[in-house]
């Protein structure tokens, strides 16, 4: 297979794939890879002309119609066939992204497993999309709904989950018998052409799945959503882009759906038991390296518990000690570069001078690698810059508030709304908040909501649409009716 080069990693597949063909990096045009522990490269990839970006949406274009009368259990097939091969290489996956992510290889384990669980959840699903059959109230006609593939979908995917968001939008593109363009981060471009690979292995025919590596994307994403034969936008990454693609899509009118940023409120009560909300605290803020829409970006304690809580939570994250992703002992892995670094950095430096106080971490380390520390603030007021901005770090800020009511105030006084976090001994007491909350979800004494089988995104400038679940099919189908004489 051309344009695959092999590293210490195993095999990294660096060309892009358009039409079922390899095109591997031109001499001296490819943009390098690089490992955000050390800077080293890892690899040079291809850089997709826009011109190829629209050979793959023809390309896709031309397979879309036998994919789309492809029977749905064999389509199912496939996709549980790529279940099985992520499964059984799943080691080579993880080593990959912490790689080119710079995340702990624990997270990257953990990110494999549930990217893979798309494939196997929407291969279900490719065999129950439904239809509807009644008869007309005048009782004069048969109405009969089916549901049929949107077509050509282009799907773009950020790096701080290369596998994951990229399997969150494949499956259920496929499962629908959609073709597509997949145009990943280019951070961590060596993850998605793995998969894409992987893919072509499970059986996936030729043109059916494409991907792009543009060194510039803005204008080639703007050309692919021009072109005609382009119905769906699937889009994971930051609001602001996300408005930008919004605007681009509006020209031909693409269907579109969006999971854009976060800013995630923690609600800790007073009753909480707050062992256990550190404890989901823990996961909420330092999965990924707090490198998640979903992390915890506004910690807000009553004031009776915020003591032992900061305590507790400043002990926790003292314990954790920066180190490269693939070495043993490593608690927090490194930034995906030194420029987002830089931006959690920044954001720290600002919240001291408006008073913070850092009582673990807050100063980023000398010498090589993206490393910033795991870091707790105290002395956060609502409205701090840190508490109106997405950290997308280890940094986890800490708001004494006095009541409920004001808690949650404070909570959607956002224009995001993706995911909250309440911590309370009384459940009932915790879903009565969680309704009051402006969000697409709530984890109640816990500090994880995603899995496949629920439906994830958010309100607001969080994003439009639903991923994973029984409706995430549905954003790659559109419905037809026939109105069928008695």
């Amino acid at each position: 297979m051309t344009g695959d080069t092999r590293h210490s990693t195993g095999r990294h597949l660096t060309g892009s794939f358009i039409g079922g063909t390899w095109r591997p990096p031109e001499p001296g045009q490819g943009q390098p890879v690089h490992d955000p522990a050390d800077g080293s490269v890892i690899a040079t990839v291809a850089d997709t002309s826009v011109a190829e970006c629209l050979e793959a949406v023809e390309a896709a274009a031309a397979a879309l119609p036998a994919w789309a009368a492809t029977a749905p259990r064999a389509r199912a097939e496939v996709l549980r066939q790529a279940f099985e091969l992520m499964q059984a290489d799943a080691d080579t996956i993880a080593e990959l992204i912490t790689r080119e992510n710079g995340k702990l290889l624990a997270d990257a384990r953990g990110e494999v497993a549930y990217a893979a669980e798309f494939f196997r959840w929407f291969a279900e699903e490719a065999v129950r999309i439904g239809g509807d059959y009644r008869v007309a109230p005048s009782g004069d006609k048969r109405i009969v709904v089916t549901r049929k593939p949107i077509g050509v979908a282009l799907l773009i995917t950020p790096w701080n989950f290369p596998a994951a968001m990229a399997t969150r939008k494949l499956g259920p593109a496929l499962a629908a018998g959609c073709s597509v363009v997949l145009k990943p981060a280019l951070e961590t471009p060596l993850t998605a052409t793995y998969l894409v690979d992987l893919l072509s292995r499970a059986g996936v025919p030729d043109g059916v799945v494409n991907c792009v590596l543009p060194r510039d994307p803005g204008p080639a994403v703007s050309e692919m959503l021009h072109h005609p034969q382009v119905r769906k936008l699937s889009f994971t990454g930051s609001t602001e882009v996300g408005r930008l693609l919004l605007r681009e899509a509006a020209d031909n009118v693409v269907s579109t759906a969006m999971e854009l940023g976060g800013n995630a409120p923690v609600i800790v009560l007073n009753d909480a038991d707050v062992r256990a909300a550190v404890d989901g605290v823990m996961v909420a803020k330092m999965r990924n390296g707090g490198a998640a829409c979903t992390a915890a970006n506004r910690i807000y304690v009553h004031r009776s518990v915020a003591g032992e809580f900061t305590a507790e939570l400043t002990a926790r994250m003292a314990e954790l000690r920066l180190g490269p992703g693939l070495k043993a002992g490593s608690g927090v892995g490194a930034l995906v570069s030194p420029a987002e670094a830089d931006k959690v950095a920044e954001l720290v430096d600002v919240a001291v001078k408006e008073g913070a106080t850092a009582t673990v971490g807050g100063t980023r380390p000398d010498g090589p690698g993206a490393f910033y520390p795991a870091t707790v603030l105290t002395g956060v007021r609502h409205g701090d810059r840190i508490t109106t901005e997405e950290i997308f770090g280890p940094v986890a800020p800490v708001i004494e508030f006095d009541d409920e009511d004001e808690a949650v105030r404070w909570a959607n006084d956002t224009d995001r709304g993706l995911i909250a976090y309440v911590f309370a001994r009384d459940v009932a007491r915790a879903m009565a908040v969680s309704h009051r909350l402006e969000v697409g979800m709530v984890a109640v004494n816990s500090g994880i909501a995603s899995d496949p089988a629920a439906p994830f995104g958010g309100v607001k400038q969080s994003g439009l649409g639903r991923e994973g679940s029984d409706v995430g099919i549905q954003e790659f189908l559109e419905e037809q009716y026939l109105a069928v004489p008695l």
